[in-house]
């Protein structure tokens, strides 16, 4: 076995040339693939659709089948490879598994499928999608909340081990995209028999998915944060065991995600122009301006992502507290993440970085109402997370970090 990570330069120097590599990697790669001045201008379908299930397999490869089978490969070779895999799990699992299996029976989960009966193939991008976002958290959650049970502790190899956690995720995620996506689909489809239509239209004020992405989001920031900047607190209070402590944990988070959103959801027309809600409202209504309000919930949320990540990954939760376990840097961590949340909203909107940064074209100078109205921030936000993510788990933190045993 290797030694334990070390920071190559020490910190915070490695933390800061670590994360400007990786806001250099997503600026480049968004240019190229998303950027409307781009060469491809997939901005944002479907480019989203294929950064959410990218994000998805890698979850899959990394924490379930503990990157087998590439596990004992050197670096950088390791991660390339791994990379490569991902890319071409991506297209099997969009272009076959989706639009060729799933979508004979679903119609709305296959491009062709919706196309060859005169409807839109954007809503079979919309419709995986959503998917993706049950099983941002549907999926990890048995990792973090139940620990692996009941996968762990047992004797069961890779690949046995992963399938099966990825079997036992995906009757959750089964459950939460009949629930909270498939009636959505039913309102696309202008009240398809077969489908039922949204049952939450008079508790959000919004037939619209965006309901459950506004608090979704939240709940997935959540059971992020037990890991990275929580160091797992307060998770170790509830002395029950599994899996009763994993499902009180899921309530928790979900009534935690939701009182979150509801502060957003009051709070966001403190600073939004005027000219904004009046504009939505005689054009479209209040079901549209509540719809707005939900999105721009989660993408708040969506703005933690980046501190409380490179936080715990690559500045190591050094806060200035000597014990970083302690619950004096749980607050100074939990606060910072919230500061530099502000910080990198402010950016992108007041600064108007998804203008003159990301192409984004709604987003006009002189309009700060369309600014927040058309922003998209959670598209780049995940984006600006995947290099990260992938030299974290393909590439080990190669070449940020070294092994002890090879220290300078």
């Amino acid at each position: 076995m290797a030694g334990v990570l070390k920071p190559r330069w020490g910190q915070p120097l490695t933390g800061i040339i670590s994360n400007v590599a990786f806001l250099l990697i997503a600026l480049l790669t968004w240019y190229i693939f998303s950027d409307p001045r781009g060469p491809v201008g997939w901005f944002p379908y479907p480019f989203v659709m294929f950064l959410a299930i990218m994000i998805l397999v890698a979850l899959w490869q990394h924490m379930f089948l503990g990157d087998w089978p590439f596990q004992d490969m050197k670096q950088p070779a390791r991660g390339i490879t791994e990379t490569i895999v991902n890319v071409v799990l991506t297209w099997f699992v969009i272009d076959v598994v989706f639009y060729r299996i799933l979508g004979i029976g679903f119609n709305f989960l296959s491009w062709y499928g919706l196309e060859a009966v005169g409807q839109k193939g954007f809503l079979a991008q919309a419709a995986i999608v959503g998917f993706v976002l049950m099983g941002f958290y549907l999926y990890p959650v048995v990792t973090i909340f139940f620990g692996k049970w009941p996968i762990r502790p047992s004797d069961l190899k890779q690949p046995a081990a992963g399938f099966a956690e990825i079997g036992w995720a995906s009757m959750f995620e089964l459950f939460g995209y009949v629930i909270l996506v498939v009636p959505f689909m039913g309102l696309a489809l202008k009240g398809s028999p077969s489908l039922s239509l949204p049952w939450w239209a008079a508790i959000g004020g919004t037939p619209h998915l965006h309901w459950v992405f506004g608090w979704w989001e939240w709940a997935i920031i959540i059971l992020f944060m037990f890991p990275n900047v929580w160091r797992m607190k307060p998770f170790g209070l509830l002395k029950i065991a599994q899996p009763a402590k994993g499902f009180i944990y899921m309530g928790l988070s979900f009534v935690g995600a939701y009182i979150l959103a509801l502060i957003c959801i009051n709070i966001i027309p403190m600073w939004m122009p005027p000219d904004l809600y009046a504009e939505i409202m005689a054009a479209k209504g209040a079901s549209e301006w509540n719809r707005f309000l939900w999105l721009h919930s989660a993408e708040i949320a969506g703005f933690t992502l980046i501190p409380f990540l490179a936080w715990h990954h690559y500045f190591d939760d050094r806060c200035g507290v000597k014990d970083v376990d302690s619950w004096v840097a749980f607050w100074v961590r939990t606060i910072g993440v919230l500061f530099f949340t502000v910080i990198l909203y402010w950016i992108y909107y007041y600064g108007n970085f998804g203008h003159w940064a990301l192409g984004n074209h709604h987003m006009s100078p002189d309009n700060l109402g369309h600014r927040f109205y058309h922003g998209e921030s959670l598209v780049w936000n995940f984006w600006w997370i995947v290099p990260l993510l992938w030299n974290e788990w393909f590439f080990h933190k190669w070449p940020f970090y070294e092994h002890a045993e090879h220290a300078h």
